[in-house]
């Protein structure tokens, strides 16, 4: 009984620490897609955790087509790792093809929540204190509007009020439902 309430709390920190980790590398290679102001301190601060193991992988992993590579390897290893890890404590045998279907899986998954709080964050914001500027702000805006941008296009401000966010959110709500979830299976096949 004992070994089951430190398996759970081991599961838990494994969660917690590799979740964060992830968060800054998922961070960071989006900052980097969308070219988001690298002088602001949110990026700093996500850069300086990150270059300690960015900076000698990418002199062996070039990027490809504007994609920094070496932070997707990063991002990929670490979930196959943290699901490996879990997957151990709970006393599952694992395979190396599920863990890494499922890891592509938790990574779009990871992807997806980021968009989804990071447009509701922005959104409360823009009700509460709208023109204001925070450098969070900015790295939220900077992340959001690859996808903001063409919901407006489709969903133009009606009186005022922008309605793309909700557009955007219900796309991704979708995708996660019928990419996600189909991901899910076939990775539970494979373990």
């Amino acid at each position: 009984m004992d070994n089951m309430y430190m398996n759970n709390a081991g599961i838990f920190l494994i969660q917690t620490l590799f979740g964060l980790i992830l968060l800054l590398f998922m961070l960071r290679l989006l900052m980097q897609l969308v070219r988001a102001d690298f002088h602001n301190p949110v990026s700093q601060f996500v850069v300086k955790l990150t270059n300690p193991l960015l900076k000698p992988l990418r002199r062996v992993i070039p990027g490809l087509f504007g994609i920094d590579m070496a932070s997707v390897v990063v991002l990929l290893a670490l979930q196959v790792l943290e699901l490996f890890l879990v997957g151990q404590l709970m006393g599952h045998e694992v395979r190396f093809a599920g863990l890494l279907v499922l890891s592509v899986g938790e990574l779009l998954d990871l992807l997806i929540k980021i968009y989804l709080y990071g447009i509701l964050i922005q959104v409360v914001i823009s009700w509460i204190n709208p023109g204001s500027y925070n450098p969070v702000l900015g790295i939220l805006h900077a992340i959001n509007e690859p996808l903001l941008r063409p919901a407006r296009r489709l969903l133009p401000p009606i009186s005022g009020f922008d309605l793309s966010p909700i557009l955007v959110l219900v796309g991704l709500q979708l995708l996660s439902m019928l990419l996600l979830a189909p991901l899910a299976d076939i990775a539970r096949g494979l373990l």
